[in-house]
């Protein structure tokens, strides 16, 4: 396996965030039986029996989690991979949105039928059986 140091930085340091903030926590991640590198095998083992591509943060520190917790997971295999990482761009609030393809609206304009064509629906209005304030 061939993690990236992206990738090994972030779940080490979310490991030592839980652990400074979880005191029952601290105590499982200082286990002479568990360590990065194999907790990163154990991630990537899962990742691979799912057959998925890409996870969300909380999908694989939930894994690192449950690599630390669980004593029955022991030695796991090499697996040859490479993993990568992606960083969501921040939201720019002063650079104008993406442009919409053109091929875009050319699907809107190609519309089976014109707007004018299309018959309105009027919904039917129940007969009234009791008398109101106006009607007396």
């Amino acid at each position: 396996m061939k993690g990236s140091e992206k990738f090994k930085k972030r779940i080490e340091d979310f490991l030592k965030g839980k652990s400074q903030s979880d005191s029952a926590f601290a105590p499982m991640l200082e286990k002479a039986s568990k360590n990065l590198e194999n907790c990163l095998k154990y991630i990537i083992s899962e990742v691979k029996k799912t057959g998925e591509c890409a996870f969300d943060d909380s999908e694989i520190f939930d894994m690192a989690l449950t690599y630390y917790t669980d004593d029955t997971i022991g030695n796991i295999p090499e697996i040859k991979c490479t993993v990568t990482t992606n960083q969501p761009k921040e939201a720019d609030l002063f650079s104008p949105p993406a442009p919409i393809a053109e091929k875009a609206e050319q699907i809107i304009s190609d519309a089976p039928f014109p707007a004018k064509d299309i018959p309105l629906q009027r919904t039917a209005r129940q007969a009234q059986t009791t008398l109101t304030l106006f009607e007396l």
